[in-house]
């Protein structure tokens, strides 16, 4: 499934699944932007690539901003020559509170991140792709962009907006070469959840028809896949990676 000498950028990179899927992407021979708020993960991130033989630079930027996301794309372009992949990741969760209780502040600042800190990604790496032959995105949705969520309401509402900005734009776009899919995780067993208490892990893997939480290289795969040729009839899509999560 090759993405073999093309140039990626992955969003929210310094951790988690965008640091995953980082390293797959290098793994499987794609030059990587390793782009991320946090300058020392990015930094670190980045070596790590590097130092395993593979290719990666570092960008610092806070994809809510516009011009930061334009300049992460001119950034790309400028160190290898173009960009043809991108995976927009990066994203905040905010706690569990009911919809009364959300403030004001906190509910623009998760949309703000999530939702139109993608579609700033999105306008730039666009721009770029149609002037330049093509391209493909995944964007970073969840299972509660597709599904309620308890206590999540402004999260699962900046997710449904991800999913429904993807299959829009993949219409849009499907005739000039581009592709673009977004990934809805479920439960994932991720390094902010390996530190909670067993009863509370056995009931986050109950959520799923597997009986257990994602690791995030599966959720990483499934990312190279709807970047990679073998998706090449893929768009529009949104991939749920959560076990069955949302069958139950």
């Amino acid at each position: 499934m090759s993405v073999n000498g093309r140039t990626a950028i992955v969003t929210g990179a310094g951790s988690g699944l965008g640091e995953a899927a980082a390293r797959r992407l290098a793994g499987e021979g794609a030059r990587l932007v390793v782009a991320d708020r946090n300058p020392d993960a990015v930094e670190r991130v980045a070596k790590e690539i590097r130092a395993a033989g593979h290719e990666a630079v570092p960008f610092v930027a806070d994809i809510s901003v516009f011009e930061q996301a334009r300049e992460l794309v001119e950034f790309a372009v400028s160190s290898y020559g173009g960009l043809d992949l991108a995976f927009n990741n990066a994203g905040i969760t905010p706690r569990l509170v009911d919809v009364h209780e959300i403030e004001p502040q906190d509910w623009l600042d998760v949309i703000r991140v999530n939702l139109t800190g993608v579609f700033f990604c999105m306008k730039a790496e666009l721009s770029h792709f149609v002037d330049h032959g093509g391209g493909a995105i995944v964007n970073m949705a969840s299972t509660a962009g597709v599904m309620a969520h308890a206590g999540r309401a402004a999260y699962s509402a900046s997710k449904h907006g991800i999913v429904g900005l993807t299959r829009s734009a993949a219409v849009e776009y499907a005739r000039r070469g581009i592709r673009i899919n977004a990934v809805a995780p479920g439960p994932i067993d991720a390094p902010s959840a390996q530190g909670l208490p067993p009863e509370i892990r056995a009931q986050i893997a109950a959520k799923t028809a597997m009986n257990r939480p994602g690791t995030m290289e599966e959720v990483a795969g499934v990312v190279h896949f709807l970047l990679s040729d073998e998706a090449a009839f893929v768009t529009g899509s949104v991939y749920e990676a959560n076990g069955g999560q949302t069958q139950l």
